[in-house]
């Protein structure tokens, strides 16, 4: 790997001497093992400490870059530290000694509280309904329709992540794009027109400067930015949020059509992987570097003709043995009529022969079924009635709206800590500003939105009893957008 020298001079190679050799001859160079993933090189090449090697390379160009961490310190300087610090300990008297019982929690109520750091929408009655705001430290999913709000949202929080405290981090934000680029017109304009920004000291206001913006138009080019640029960005500039907008697009392009080598359910099992990688990266930035995660999701429109509850098929009532016609009237004891023309044919005298038993049924444990007899579960275990419970839509039979789900299915609801539901619905000219407006059905006059906290690691969920709560777990709250970003909307009723 004669291109490792030109580019790390300094890296220890005599370490992996033998391993390098090994994949040079294999055709592999350095840009080789910080895109590919180490695991599938070890799978393909059958040599061990890939990973390790990969690791140490990268460890290498992040210390020559001037964004790794300092090197730990020598053995014997540790000691001489540990030891001055034995020597400050002895001097100072121990407290008083209390009798309660010490707490072996790792993280205590109090620290967990003096830990708790959020970032507003820039209202007050959003920020109540989210138990403060986006928290950092976890992986936040925002799903909804197209024209729901989702992009406004995010834009307000590439925002406000530059406020300083309480509404922010005063920290830059990080914005990766899949579909569409970042709309610095529309940011020019909520800091334009939001009232907070003027009452804030022109050094404190937000600015686009310190917004990093990429595209990322496929699938290899998203996972190289998150698994290798990302990081750096986020160590150098001290990236306070991290949005995904959306984390669907490219997963939905890459595994969901068929191709010539592959089928469809083959290309499941690779989503469900990489969607579980994913999530194991975003969670390890968001608690490293104690930054806020924020994706936007779509949604596919769900159909449910008994609104998730399906009931099993009847089973046919057992027919009595009683009402069964013996073929064999001399087996079972009892005399039937026979066809005319079967006893004018047998001879005189003549018995006829039963056909040979059937063979034996095997004996089925209990505890193992027959894996070929359908079993009729109760309703309320099918994923049909239980994803409503997470996914957002569905919870509440008396709302008439269409169902939908968020896309990338369950296996991508384990990874997020929190997920927020928007609706929208149509207003219409001639029909009143009410929910029951119908799609198509006159002029239209505009949207109302709502917002929904489907569950989260900071918030109670969205009671289902209605929509227009402002309050703390109350129903989901209905907002609009504005010049200025997203507010509730009559913030001043109860």
């Amino acid at each position: 790997m004669t291109d490792l020298l030109r580019v790390l001079p300094e890296f220890p190679v005599k370490q992996f001497g033998g391993l390098i050799s090994a994949l040079e001859s294999r055709g592999y160079t350095t840009a080789d093992l910080l895109i590919l993933d180490p695991a599938e090189i070890e799978t393909r090449t059958k040599l061990p400490n890939v990973k390790r090697l990969c690791d140490a390379i990268l460890n290498a160009l992040h210390t020559d870059l001037g964004v790794a961490d300092p090197p730990p310190p020598p053995l014997q300087q540790q000691q001489q530290q540990q030891q001055q610090h034995d020597d400050v300990q002895s001097n100072i008297e121990p407290p008083p000694h209390h009798h309660h019982e010490t707490s072996h929690l790792k993280h205590t109520a109090d620290t967990l509280s003096s830990q708790w750091i959020t970032i507003s929408t820039l209202d007050p009655h959003l920020d109540l309904a989210l138990g403060g705001g986006i928290p950092t430290g976890h992986i936040t999913e925002i799903t909804g329709e197209s024209a729901a709000g989702k992009t406004q949202f995010l834009l307000t929080l590439l925002l406000a992540v530059q406020l300083p405290p309480p509404h922010g981090l005063s920290r830059p934000a990080l914005y990766i794009s899949t579909e569409a680029p970042l709309s610095t017109r529309r940011l020019s304009q909520m800091i334009t027109e939001n009232p907070l920004f003027s009452t804030l000291p022109r050094s404190a206001r937000p600015t686009l400067d310190k917004i990093i913006s990429t595209t990322t138009p496929d699938l290899e080019s998203q996972d190289h930015i998150l698994t290798y640029q990302a990081p750096v960005e986020i160590a150098r500039r001290n990236v306070g949020l991290l949005i995904i907008d959306s984390v669907a697009a490219n997963y939905r392009a890459e595994f969901e059509r068929p191709t010539a080598n592959s089928n469809l359910s083959s290309n499941m099992g690779a989503r469900t992987n990489e969607l579980i990688k994913l999530g194991m990266h975003l969670k390890d930035l968001a608690e490293k570097y104690n930054l806020a995660v924020v994706v936007s999701n779509q949604v596919a429109d769900r159909f449910s003709g008994t609104g998730g509850l399906k009931t099993p098929a009847p089973v046919p009532p057992k027919t009595p043995a009683s009402s069964l016609k013996a073929p064999f009237p001399h087996v079972l004891g009892k005399q039937s009529q026979e066809s005319p023309l079967a006893s004018r044919s047998r001879p005189a005298g003549a018995i006829p022969i039963p056909p040979p038993p059937p063979p034996p049924q095997p004996q089925l444990n209990p505890e193992f079924p027959d894996p070929e007899v359908e079993i009729n579960a109760h309703p309320a275990l099918s994923l049909d009635h239980q994803q409503k419970w997470f996914t957002g839509w569905g919870d509440n039979p008396s709302l008439d709206y269409p169902l939908k789900t968020p896309s990338l299915g369950l296996v991508w609801s384990t990874q997020i800590s929190g997920r927020i539901a928007l609706f929208r619905r149509p207003v219409n000219y001639g029909y009143g500003d009410h929910v029951g407006a119908v799609e198509g059905m006159g002029a239209m006059k505009g949207w109302r939105r709502w917002m929904k906290v489907v569950w989260g690691v900071n918030a109670p969920a969205s009671d289902v009893s209605g929509r227009g709560g402002k309050k703390k777990g109350g129903g989901p709250v209905e907002f609009e957008v504005w010049k200025g970003g997203v507010r509730v909307v009559d913030a001043g009723e109860d």
